[in-house]
């Protein structure tokens, strides 16, 4: 199925999960953040939320700075 992740086409496996997209990514350890079609998802949700045909993501991770 074809999604949209910080702007950028991806097609991932049926039924994925937000957790399962970040592993696949390699950024299950950096991403602090997710919204799905602008609508933060908890973080204990991750494990079962499933990512739909077409949703746009957005994985923010926090930087420091001043």
């Amino acid at each position: 199925m074809n999604i949209i992740v910080n702007g950028e086409k991806l097609n991932i496996s049926d039924n994925s999960t937000i957790y399962q997209l970040l592993e696949k990514l390699e950024v299950s350890d950096k991403v602090m953040a997710v919204a799905i079609n602008m609508e933060i998802v908890k973080k204990d949700k991750w494990d079962t939320h499933k990512i739909e045909e077409g949703d746009k993501l957005e994985l923010l991770h926090f930087v420091g700075g001043g």
